[in-house]
């Protein structure tokens, strides 16, 4: 009961970022993807405080499972049954980098991060 509870947690957390995506005057997904480099940079070096490195982690163990021929779940012997876990990360994964940037865009926008690297001229 406990993994379709999660499931279900994963395909509301990316309904939920979609949605909020489509909102007048809110970033688009193209802007949100966009901005993952940027998170990323920020957040792994501290300058960022909203993403957490655990986070990051899980996330990358998300694209590793997906990518990775060994699965939970085996396609070859399973079909297309196989492919449910595959989406269940694929949808969690989306979602909270979604929600994440979406956040950070937030961040961003309330001038957190507008630092000029130089030299004082005095």
């Amino acid at each position: 009961m406990a993994v379709r509870k999660g499931r279900v947690a994963a395909f509301v957390a990316l309904a939920r970022a979609l949605r909020a995506s489509g909102r007048p005057g809110s970033p688009g997904i193209g802007a949100q993807l966009g901005a993952v480099p940027r998170m990323l940079q920020l957040g792994l070096s501290g300058r960022y405080p909203g993403l957490a490195k655990g986070r990051i982690l899980l996330a990358l163990l998300g694209v590793l499972y997906i990518v990775s021929p060994v699965d939970f779940m085996p396609e070859i012997l399973l079909g297309p049954f196989g492919l449910g876990d595959d989406a269940f990360v694929v949808a969690w994964v989306v979602g909270a980098l979604l929600g994440e940037t979406d956040s950070f865009l937030r961040w961003e926008a309330q001038g957190s991060t507008r630092v000029v690297a130089g030299e004082v001229i005095r």
